[in-house]
Formats: C-alpha cells, structure tokens, sequence
C-alpha cells in the first residue's frame, strides 16, 4: 500500500467509495464516470453523488438502461485514451454486458499486441442480506474469476474500498468492482435480527480523505490463528470473525480482497501453518470460486492438512426472498462446519 500523510475522517463505504472517485477524479481529466443514475441523481445508492456537480455532465453522466451498450462504450473509451468508471446498477444486470466484457474489454491488450488497453472499472453493489430477492442479491463473482484478462476486486471495509477502487482505477486492465451492499453501511456479524452495527464505530471506517491505495492481489489476515485458516471475502469476513468469536475457535481468518490477482502465497502459508481449511462465500456452491481455492490449497497443501477442506456457501438455487436467511452461509451454517472441521482428522 502506498498512501501520503492524510487526515483521516469516518467514513461508511459508499462515502469511501465516492472519497475515491473524487481523488482520482481531481488527479486525471481522463477518468469518466457513467451508468443509470450515476449524474444528477447520484447513483441508486448515492456513491456518485455530487460528482456531476462538482465535475461536469461530460465526466459524469447518466446512461440508458443497457448494460451492454455502457459496456460497450466503455471499451471505445479505454482504447481512445480514457478511464472509464461504469456502474451496473445491480450485479444481478450485468450479463447483458459479458459479450463486451468477456469478447471485447478482456482480450483487447491480447488480440492488438498491446496496442490498446481496456483501462475500466466496472463497479457494482452485489450480494444478498437486504431482502432483494432472486434478481437483486446475486454474487456473480465466479463467472469472472474464470475470464483471462479480467481483475475481480471485493473489498470488505471502507479502508479497503477506497485504496482498491484507486488501485484498480489506475490499473490498465479491465477490472470487476463488486461491492458487497450489505455493508454498506456497516459491518454485518450474520445476525439479521439484532441490531445494525455503523461503521462510524468501526476501525476501518477511519478512512484517509487524500490519495492512497492498496495493491491489487494483496490478501489481508484480518485474524491470526493457529487451529484453522478460514478463507472469505466481503460481508462473509465479518461474519466469520464473529462466529470464531463466539465459538472461541482460534481461527486465522484471511480476507482475500482479490480474487483475481490471487494472493496465494498468503493463503498457502496458513494452511501449512494450521492444517485446516475453511471456504466461505455468499454465491452458490457449484463452480463458484470456493471451489478454484478448495483444489488450488489441495495441490499446494495436501500433505500438510489435518481434514478435509470444508466450504460453506449458497445454495444451487435463484436467491429466495422469503427464505434468504436459509440461503445466506450465517452464523448456524458456518459454525456446523466449524465444529465438523475441528472434530475430522
């Protein structure tokens, strides 16, 4: 990480998000901001707002609904010069836009040797916790993972939101900013019906309010450990940490913050040192990344573990309204595997 000596002010992660498009706004005329919403209204979620006003409707402005054409026209500006920031509405909208993404914006570099670059940053609120059901609440983060030519960011924190969103703005690669929104606003420990935790209380809510940024492929162990690593990502961090709490596992949890570039290097080093290994994610089970982590620590750590890999996650089916705290991996879930991991081998 790199940052210069800032003051620092609380922040949620929509500010912190909002923080960083404003410094690297101010820092190059050549990043442009666009999607539905994103101008005079500020984004559904407001972490564009008062960027139309403060930089122009030619440097934010507001798109038709088509995900494919923002897309598209996203790539157009990467190879004229420009850095473009999209934003998809919701995740669960951004598969009319894969064409682009995964024909156009990821094999650029590639097919013109270097030529042109697809510089974008596509940002985008995903996952569930929010009551949206099957069509605002999906974690379509393994589709990408899978495209060669395509960075994946999740970050968990608004510290981390801001110096990634730097990172993978600056970068020259097409990247994936997936915003976790059930933190959003605070830090989420899994339990739906107690109260709401602000990130103004939190420690990675003190968020520089100048230039910095994180390194992409940079994992963070957010808890040292020495009887099981635990692998997560976004809102599962938190929810992790509080369960381990409460189950008094002494757990080394690592937030990957990347998935794409992967900080693999991190992760083996854990699972050598505790000999057992937990996944947590929110997407559903089958191909989802859990499963890329789960065969890359078996190769890399096979005769270090102690048990079998566990993962917990979502379920093979569309995210369910009514049912959202079955599908959601919660505090039950993820401390039944706790306790399975812990008793095998």
């Amino acid at each position: 990480m790199t940052m210069t000596e800032e003051p620092t002010t609380r922040m949620n992660m929509i500010q912190a998000i909002n923080s960083a498009l404003d410094v690297v706004m101010a820092r190059d005329p050549d990043v442009v901001v666009m999607g539905e919403d994103v101008g005079y209204f500020g984004g559904v979620f407001r972490a564009t707002a008062g960027l139309q006003a403060k930089y122009g409707k030619t440097r934010v402005f507001d798109t038709p609904i088509t995900e494919c054409g923002i897309i598209g026209v996203a790539v157009g500006m990467g190879a004229y010069g420009l850095r473009p920031v999209p934003e998809i509405q919701f995740a669960d909208y951004i598969y009319p836009a894969l064409d682009q993404l995964v024909s156009e914006a990821a094999r650029l570099r590639y097919r013109s040797a270097g030529e042109f670059i697809s510089p974008m940053t596509v940002r985008s609120p995903f996952g569930g916790g929010i009551f949206g059901g099957q069509t605002h609440s999906q974690s379509p983060e393994g589709i990408f993972t899978h495209v060669s030519g395509v960075k994946t960011v999740i970050p968990s924190t608004p510290y981390d939101a801001k110096g990634l969103l730097i990172a993978a703005i600056e970068d020259n690669d097409p990247t994936i900013f997936f915003e976790p929104k059930r933190i959003y606003n605070g830090p989420f420990n899994g339990y739906w019906d107690r109260p709401a935790e602000n990130w103004s209380k939190h420690p990675a809510g003190d968020v520089p309010t100048g230039y910095y940024k994180i390194e992409l492929g940079k994992a963070k162990v957010v808890r040292d450990g020495e009887a099981l690593t635990i692998l997560a990502y976004g809102t599962m961090v938190h929810v992790c940490t509080a369960v381990v709490a409460e189950a008094g596992v002494d757990a080394e949890i690592i937030d990957l913050r990347t998935l794409v570039p992967l900080d693999i290097e991190t992760i083996e080093a854990s699972v050598k040192k505790t000999g057992r290994c937990m996944i947590v994610h929110e997407a559903t089970r089958t191909s989802g990344f859990g499963a890329e982590l789960s065969a890359l620590v078996q190769e890399r750590c096979f005769y270090h573990l102690e048990a079998p890999i566990e993962r917990v996650t979502g379920f093979d089916t569309p995210y369910p309204h009514s049912l959202e705290w079955a599908y959601f991996p919660g505090p039950v879930r993820i401390g039944e595997a706790l306790k399975k991991i812990m008793k095998d081998g």
